[in-house]
């Protein structure tokens, strides 16, 4: 009889625990977001669009939203690729590549948006973990690396590359609310963002504390002639290549008639 008793207080208090944690579970923040649009149409006079994402906070505590501990961090990051750096040196007066390092896939495009500077929002350990911000994206290097002391300075050659070409972006105030839990950011796309499928990443924070991400799929393709040459030229690539010869030489022959001395 008393372990029938002590059973079954046993049994309704690990009910009211499993009770009061799924209350608090419902309780907390939920983030929502949404895009302008899910595809990004590149065209022969395309030179960079912004793309517009909403989102709302659910649960939100009122006290904290108007004192400003809830903050959000936007990215889009574009498709994975493997790159390969060269540095140049200077050889009896030529300029030749006499190092290079290959990296593992990484964004070969990256925006980013947040609410502060992200340096703020969270530990440099937490943004590294979750890959947040330009300098937290993981850049491995492949295959042999001989030298390893070189590959800080690879590194950084990398990221400067990219953010003179404008493909990696940051706007440390780019995330505003538009109400009490609407917000609403803008990330730039450069005229060179590269074609394939993108992924957009918001973050939420509270008190500089993580509390949820989540993740929406975005598509860049080209259309129009530009499709066709894309398209040729990765699928047809010999065929392409014939093209490209014969069209050079018609050009050249064309100009050769047009301006030729009688």
């Amino acid at each position: 009889m008393k372990l029938s008793r002590a059973f079954l207080i046993a049994f309704m208090s690990t009910c009211l625990m499993m009770i009061m944690a799924q209350q608090g579970r419902a309780q907390e923040e939920q983030l929502d977001i949404g895009i302008s649009t899910n595809e990004i149409a590149i065209t022969s006079d395309f030179a960079g669009a912004d793309l517009t994402v909403f989102g709302a906070l659910d649960n939100a505590d009122r006290f904290l939203l108007q004192i400003g501990q809830y903050d959000i961090i936007v990215a889009l990051e574009g498709p994975a690729k493997r790159t390969v750096v060269r540095r140049k040196e200077r050889f009896f007066g030529i300029w030749i590549n006499r190092h290079s390092m290959t990296f593992e896939p990484a964004p070969a495009s990256y925006s980013i948006s947040s609410t502060i500077p992200i340096d703020r929002i969270a530990k440099q350990i937490d943004l590294s973990g979750r890959t947040i911000g330009i300098e937290h994206i993981h850049l491995t290097p492949s295959g042999r690396v001989g030298d390893g002391t070189l590959v800080p300075e690879f590194k950084e050659a990398l990221l400067r590359l990219r953010v003179d070409d404008g493909l990696y972006q940051s706007e440390p105030v780019g995330v505003e609310f538009v109400s009490s839990s609407l917000f609403r950011a803008t990330l730039r796309l450069p005229a060179s963002i590269p074609v394939g499928r993108h992924k957009l990443r918001a973050f939420l924070f509270k008190n500089n504390e993580f509390v949820m991400e989540r993740e929406l799929p975005l598509r860049v393709v080209k259309t129009g002639i530009e499709q066709f040459i894309f398209e040729l030229a990765h699928q047809h690539a010999f065929l392409y290549g014939v093209l490209a010869v014969v069209l050079a030489m018609l050009t050249g022959w064309t100009a050769s008639v047009m301006f030729r001395r009688d």
